[in-house]
């Protein structure tokens, strides 16, 4: 198959060919953006969180008047949660990964933020705390007993170094600060505050994924009452159980202390989907333009082959009667088609660059990657195929004899 006749034969149809190209390049520059997009945002969607999502609820309580009696009460709290059938722990915490809103600190090697500075979520937990989040221990050991320090001890100290704060950090922050070093042991600083490691978390994610270095993160045996922000974990042995496990946890808190303020109790679950919302409604808005978009780019495709093929057909009769055969018309349309829809990728490459300069500018997106350009190109160059097989073949099946209508 010879490319000049095809090429004259664009070049006599300037406007339409322009279109095509036009439409594909648009259609090459929008679905590589698109799809690297829904890439990221998918990869976002599925992070792992480090804790045992399926097993924990989470309740929360607002004092009404007088709380002075939070921390007892919130003592209370905690026992009678325990003994819950099918709760296998319970703490109290500040924060869950995923979460909108979160606790941080930075944490330096160096006295007052000198050495190596990371920034970090702050979770603050009860006794079990480790237990209820269900999160893996890869070094070190757990809080002790006497580790744990209430928000009123934290605030009546005059000195905050007498607390003798112990930290469990995650693996990655443990690389961080310490690097090809064991960080069990090592001490860390607060400001001018001095903390020890005492263990390591495989992954422990951030609470709100949009703050800093997903991967920081540390545990104190803080205590923070429900007055102060703390809420209510539980960690249920049989996923099966939530529902039933968070109707006896309000019945319970309810008989606890009537006058309080108890919010709906959620399952960990029902708070990363909603956490997650905002994306899975931006891949499913993605992935319908990009549908779209290709439909109208095959219409465009099959249109325009539809027309050509009109305006043809004595051509193509006069073809077939000089020998030419069924697959060589056939050929000739896909080969015309293939050389439209490579200019639009071509095009289209350049215009894919050029929009991800702009989203990174505008969006802070990362740089996309080489090699969505050629998926984008692939996913084209069958769309044009698929979409001028039909008009290709009926231009095939044209026979010899149309050429002597005329005559």
């Amino acid at each position: 198959m010879h490319i000049r006749p095809i090429l004259s034969t664009l070049a006599r149809h300037k406007t339409a060919a322009a279109l095509i190209v036009l439409e594909v390049a648009i259609s090459c520059a929008i679905l590589c953006n698109a799809l690297f997009i829904v890439s990221e945002r998918i990869a976002r969607i599925s992070l792992p969180s480090g804790v045992a999502e399926a097993h924990l609820v989470d309740i929360r309580v607002a004092g009404i008047g007088n709380v002075d009696q939070a921390a007892a009460r919130t003592r209370e709290d905690l026992e009678a949660l325990r003994r819950i059938p099918g709760v296998a722990s319970a703490t109290v915490i500040n924060q869950v990964p995923f979460q909108s809103g979160s606790w941080n600190t930075s944490i330096s090697t160096e006295p007052d933020f000198k050495g190596t500075v990371v920034n970090a979520a702050q979770y603050g937990v009860s006794s079990d705390g480790l237990k209820t989040l269900g999160v893996n221990l890869i070094a070190g050991r757990d809080f002790h007993p006497d580790e744990y320090l209430s928000t009123d001890d934290l605030r009546a100290m005059a000195d905050p170094n007498q607390a003798r704060i112990s930290l469990i950090i995650s693996q990655a922050m443990a690389e961080r600060l310490f690097p090809g070093e064991q960080a069990v042991g090592k001490a860390v600083y607060m400001g001018p505050v001095l903390v020890r490691v005492i263990g390591v978390v495989e992954t422990l994610k951030r609470a709100s994924a949009m703050q800093g270095d997903l991967e920081m993160s540390l545990i104190m045996p803080m205590v923070m009452n429900y007055n102060d922000g703390g809420f209510y974990l539980l960690n249920v042995a049989d996923p099966a159980m939530r529902e039933e496990v968070m109707a006896a946890a309000v019945k319970v808190l309810e008989k606890n202390d009537p006058n309080r303020l108890i919010r709906e109790p959620r399952t960990y679950d029902s708070v990363r989907a909603k956490f997650f919302s905002a994306d899975r409604d931006m891949v499913g808005l993605l992935l319908v333009v990009s549908i779209l978009l290709l439909l109208v780019t095959a219409l465009g495709i099959v249109g325009l082959a539809s027309f050509w093929v009109g305006q043809r057909t004595r051509q193509i009769g006069i073809r077939r009667a000089l020998g030419a055969t069924r697959g060589q018309i056939l050929q000739y349309f896909l080969t015309e088609n293939v050389l439209l829809v490579s200019a639009g990728i071509v095009a289209g490459m350049l215009l894919s660059y050029g929009l991800n300069q702009w989203l990174m500018g505008q969006y802070s997106l990362p740089r996309l990657p080489l090699y969505y350009l050629p998926i984008g190109a692939v996913v084209l160059w069958a769309l044009g195929l698929l979409s001028v097989y039909g008009p290709a073949r009926r231009a095939a099946s044209v026979p010899p004899a149309v050429a002597t209508r005329s005559l």
